[in-house]
Formats: structure tokens, sequence, C-alpha cells
């Protein structure tokens, strides 16, 4: 809520030759100056901000332009992230990818020229967002399988073997040694992915087929139903997505943007509601 009330005070308007100006804040300073004529005035523009503020903080269509602005600005920066993500790719990769980005784009535009409800279409474009996202996740985890660091098994059992005796002995402070478990799981998960990478690399790869034909049956789907439908895009992977250490360097960038498109989703079955 005080996003929303942060916002109301800071509301601006557009004013010719002058661009945007901040009205409350240009009230309040008014009011502040004159109060020092005449203390009165203190109370009159306390009393109109007490007012004016909650009142458009509450207003429900404020809040959805609140969001929207919040959003478009993650989605800036988020995009600046995906792309980051992409150009890492191998140029192959990179083809696959915008393969599926344009067969989802046609299932969308099928759906426009059925002249499907806007709901749908959004539900469904959101949908295969997801689905682009967690394509897009396969190939980065499966470009740090190909390109693997300077890390060897050798390497990290040893890191291991270090960590492990350091706790046993205990001489460590508490937060000291959270922050050496933490590490040594995903120390354990790394070494357990470098192990069975060639399993790894076969279930990505089972993963990446299965999306691409279940988008080509969407796609098929959207073309010869009469009526617009909204898509379903529950796919159960056969790889591990969740374990952090498959994606590198690249785990804080592919969190980030994990948790930012489950704010789009939050945003958007707000629209709908």
């Amino acid at each position: 809520m005080w996003r929303y009330l942060k916002s109301a005070f800071l509301v601006s308007v557009e004013v010719p030759s002058l661009g945007r100006v901040p009205v409350n804040v240009l009230a309040a300073s008014a009011f502040a100056i004159l109060g020092f004529a005449q203390p009165a005035f203190w109370l009159l523009g306390l009393a109109l901000e007490a007012t004016v503020v909650p009142a458009l903080a509450f207003n429900p269509r404020f809040q959805k332009v609140v969001e929207a602005q919040a959003l478009e600005v993650s989605q800036g920066s988020d995009e600046e992230k995906r792309q980051a993500l992409i150009r890492l790719l191998e140029n192959e990769a990179q083809q696959r990818l915008w393969s599926l980005v344009k067969k989802c784009s046609q299932v969308l535009d099928v759906y426009r020229t059925q002249q499907a409800e806007a709901y749908i279409i959004d539900t469904n474009e959101q949908a295969l967002k997801n689905l682009e996202w967690v394509y897009l996740k396969l190939l980065v985890a499966r470009h740090h399988l190909l390109n693997p660091t300077s890390e060897t098994e050798e390497s990290l059992g040893k890191k291991i073997h270090v960590l492990e005796s350091d706790l046993q002995r205990g001489e460590e402070t508490e937060s000291l040694r959270q922050s050496k478990t933490a590490t040594l799981n995903i120390l354990k998960k790394r070494l357990a992915t470098m192990r069975r990478k060639q399993q790894t690399m076969e279930e990505i790869e089972s993963d990446l087929t299965r999306i691409d034909n279940q988008v080509d049956l969407i796609l098929e789907n959207a073309t010869v139903q009469g009526k617009p439908q909204a898509i379903s895009t529950d796919i159960e992977l056969a790889s591990d997505l969740l374990g952090g250490s498959i994606f590198g360097e690249d785990e804080f960038a592919i969190n980030a943007l994990e948790q930012s498109y489950g704010r789009r989703k939050s945003v958007a079955q707000k629209e709908q509601a």
C-alpha cells in the first residue's frame, strides 16, 4: 500500500511547455510556504493532502496504472537479462529458440484472425511466453553442460572435503556455518550434475523436443478449430531445472527472471479479475 500512497503523492500531469508536473508535490510545497505567513495554510494543506492522496491511492484504476508502470520498468530490465542469456547461446541454439518464438507468434496471429476475445489472447500469450522461457532455460542449461568451467570432478571433490572437515570441527559461528553448509550443498549438486552429464544432456534434449512438438500441436489445433480456446501448456520436464547449479554463473539472472515471470502472471490474473 505504501507504493500506491507514494505514487499518488508523486502523481504528475502533462503541462504544455513544462512537461510533466508533480501537482501534489507543488501543492504541498505551496501550502508549506504560505503557512509561514499564515499557519492556517498548514492545516488546510494537510487536510487536502490527507483527503486527496489516500482517495487516489485506494482507487482500483489508479492501482492498476501503478502496477502496469512498475511492470513496464521491470520488463525493460528483464528483457536485457533475457537478451544477454540468448547471446551466450550457440547459433544453432539461437535458431531453435527463434523458430519456437515464431511459431508461438503464429498461434496468436491465428487467434486474432479468428477474432478471439481479448482475455483468451492475453491468457494464451502469457502461456506461450512461459513455454518460451522454459525453452530458453533448457538451452542455457545445455550450453553450460557443453561448455564446462575449469572445474573438474577432482577439484570439486577437494572443495567438498575441505568444507565437510571445517563443519565437522564446529569452530565457526552459526552464520558462517550456515553459509558453508549452503556452499557445500551447491558443490555437491554441481558434482552430481557433472557425473551425470550425459544423462542430463539427453533429458534436456528430450524436453526441448517435447516443447517443439507441443507448440506444433498448439498451432495445428489453433488452425483447425473454429472456436478459439485457452491453451494448456502444463508440461512435466524430464530434466531438473530447479537446481541452480545447472545454470553456472547465470544462476542469478535465471532466478531474477523466474521471479519476474511469476509477477507478470500475477498482474495478468488481476487485470482479468
